[in-house]
């Protein structure tokens, strides 16, 4: 049971660090570079689902590390 958490680990890890890094900071998919809206950031569309998805990926990571911490005394 407690390799089943760690490959789960592994998988979201790997997941986690691949949406990270598709999400570009300061240069939104939501703002136009011909627009004057540089100051205000609001996600929309896809980028606002790989927000969403992230944060459930992280939240799961953290729920899976807790069992597995559990599990393990």
């Amino acid at each position: 049971m407690l390799s089943t958490f760690l490959w789960i680990e592994i998988i979201l890890s790997a997941l986690i660090i691949l949406l990270v890094a598709v999400q570009s900071k300061w240069n939104g998919l939501s703002i136009v570079p011909t627009s004057n809206d540089f100051g205000k950031f609001e996600r929309r569309g896809p980028e606002k689902i790989l927000h969403l998805f992230t944060i459930t990926l992280i939240s799961g990571f953290v729920g899976i590390a807790i069992l597995y911490y559990l599990f393990s005394i």
